[in-house]
């Protein structure tokens, strides 16, 4: 399962990772959410190494949510080189996110 991170943690597991990281802001009454918890977790062992995941409450990490601009859960951000790259909103399907990440490369 996905790492749960906090605004302290978000600079050094995100911003200055080396692999590109996928980073989930959900919220823990948030449906899709959870739907989506099971796809995040196969995710990370098929792209180990290869891909960060973590997720960030958005109602428990405010300052972060709106700093990048969340407006509903879940949002899927992926960041390269501590900037975003591509961000998808929405109980997204796993060839979604796959092909997203594909697209970093």
């Amino acid at each position: 399962m996905a790492e749960r991170i906090t605004a302290d943690q978000f600079g050094v597991k995100v911003l200055n990772a080396v692999n590109p990281v996928l980073t989930e802001f959900y919220s823990d009454s948030c449906v899709p959410c959870r739907m989506l918890s099971p796809v995040l977790s196969q995710l990370e062992t098929e792209l180990a190494g290869k891909l960060d995941i973590y997720k960030v409450n958005a109602p428990r990490e405010p300052e972060l949510a709106e700093k990048y601009d969340v407006q509903a859960s879940p949002t899927l951000i992926f960041f390269k080189d501590g900037k975003e790259a591509v961000r998808l909103r929405g109980a997204v399907k796993k060839a979604d996110i796959i092909a997203a990440f594909e697209n970093l490369q």
